[in-house]
């Protein structure tokens, strides 16, 4: 197993780039300890750099600009997935015992190996719009967490998109809409959400699975995209997948304007590989682009200025990069929350759960943080872990993203019941699940 083990309390500068390094047992005693499940290498690598640079980059920022959160210095470690499941679990099983406050798998299938383990642990799994869209469901899956969407929020999205395009739901009846998708557990989490809308709009729904072993040789998949001429397709890619299928959809003449990804297929790799012919493609996000938010000028300034990151100086901004730095600002702030919560400094994964569990994220908040238009306002509940918050549709101009459509909402009156009708069935094929046993402070 591949570490890159960060103590971001003082050391940030002699560890960059350099091997592991053993954190003291009395550094994590005193500090607040923050495993990061990343992968820097394979075929998933362009995409998961930019979020590992932007979690830890965040992390570091906080460390050398405010000394912590509440007084308390972060502890970082990372471990490498390679986004592979069985590495994934050993990574867990190698920061377990070192009391986490959170755990981010980064992968929907070590995310459904981990849920089972969540609440015996009892440290939160914050799958920050991925994993298992019925964990959304507080009450069944009370240590889950998966603000802001989930990706079937993020289907009803991409349908209500495209309904707009063709001027309303009515005019979907007899159009063919693709799913062009990694053919693995992320890949195929939509599926329920877009045939449950099919069958309400009258569309028609084609999968297209991409094997993970032919990413970046998709000729086939093509040639049937090319023959059934499917109006719109839906990209839920990542790695290698999402640039190969922009250049494809290119290469055979596919309207690239109707080729919509979700929000992980929308790393500016991703566009930036189809050249200027690129120029139109969209896809969802949650997360604005660009550096020129306040709080970007920090991490330029408290990171990137004293050579604390590895990421290039001049990708900052990047969709992904700042991806990431959005989901270290959910795990900072359900830090603070539970320091108020608590009263304590030093907090616990219980503790953390709860902070998690009663995040809320206003725009005076946002402004605080200097996110204004980074990020829209967010509240989780105990009921519901994920919220259905807002997306945008962002649309690449040829050389950066933009916001193509404004925020909008998730079709929730049709997700929501889908979600609770899921978690049921998984607590019933799961024999003893747990009923819920945690308080609600809200």
């Amino acid at each position: 197993m591949s570490f890159r083990n960060l103590t971001i309390a003082g050391l940030a500068a002699a560890i960059v780039g350099s091997g592991a390094l053993v954190v003291p047992a009395s550094a994590q005693e005193d500090g607040i300890y923050i495993p990061l499940l990343t992968y820097r290498t394979g075929a998933f690598a362009g995409s998961g750099i930019p979020i590992a640079d932007g979690m830890h980059d965040y992390l570091t920022m906080l460390n050398e600009r405010d000394g912590g959160i509440g007084g308390v210095r972060l502890i970082v470690e990372e471990c490498e997935t390679g986004y592979a499941t069985p590495k994934g679990v050993e990574c867990y099983e190698s920061v377990r015992s070192k009391n986490p406050v959170v755990v981010n798998p980064y992968s929907t299938g070590i995310t459904l190996q981990l849920i089972p383990r969540a609440a015996v642990d009892k440290i939160p799994v914050l799958s920050m719009a991925y994993g298992l869209s019925a964990s959304a469901d507080g009450n069944t899956f009370p240590w889950v967490f998966n603000p802001p969407v989930t990706y079937w929020d993020g289907a009803s999205v991409f349908v209500k998109h495209i309904a707009e395009r063709e001027g309303g739901f009515e005019n979907l009846s007899g159009k063919t809409v693709g799913l062009l998708h990694l053919d693995a557990p992320y890949g195929r989490e939509p599926i329920p959400v877009l045939e449950a809308l099919a069958e309400e709009h009258g569309f028609e729904l084609k999968l297209y699975p991409v094997a993970a072993q032919d990413m970046q040789n998709q000729g086939s998949v093509w040639l049937n995209i090319r023959r059934n001429r499917p109006d719109y397709i839906y990209l839920q890619g990542w790695g290698a997948m999402n640039p190969t299928a922009v250049r494809e959809a290119i290469r055979t003449g596919f309207p690239i304007e109707n080729m919509i990804g979700v929000w992980w297929a929308g790393g500016d790799e991703d566009a930036r590989a189809g050249g200027a012919d690129a120029a139109g493609y969209k896809a969802l996000s949650f997360n604005g682009a660009g550096a020129d938010f306040p709080v970007m000028q920090d991490i330029i300034t408290h990171v990137h200025d004293k050579g604390l990151s590895q990421f290039p100086r001049e990708r900052v901004g990047d969709m992904l990069y700042n991806r990431g730095i959005y989901n270290s600002m959910l795990i900072a702030e359900a830090i603070r929350t539970a320091q108020e919560i608590t009263g304590k400094s030093v907090v616990t994964g219980e503790d953390v759960r709860r902070g998690l569990e009663n995040l809320t994220v206003t725009e005076e908040r946002l402004a605080e943080m200097g996110m204004t238009g980074f990020a829209a306002p967010l509240n989780v509940t105990c009921e519901n872990h994920s919220g259905n918050h807002q997306v945008f549709v962002a649309e690449w101009d040829g050389t950066q993203w933009t916001v193509g459509q404004d925020w909008t909402e998730p079709m929730t009156d049709r997700v929501r019941p889908l979600i609770l009708a899921a978690a049921q069935e998984y607590a019933a094929a799961n024999a003893g699940w747990p009923a819920r046993t945690e308080g609600c402070d809200q």
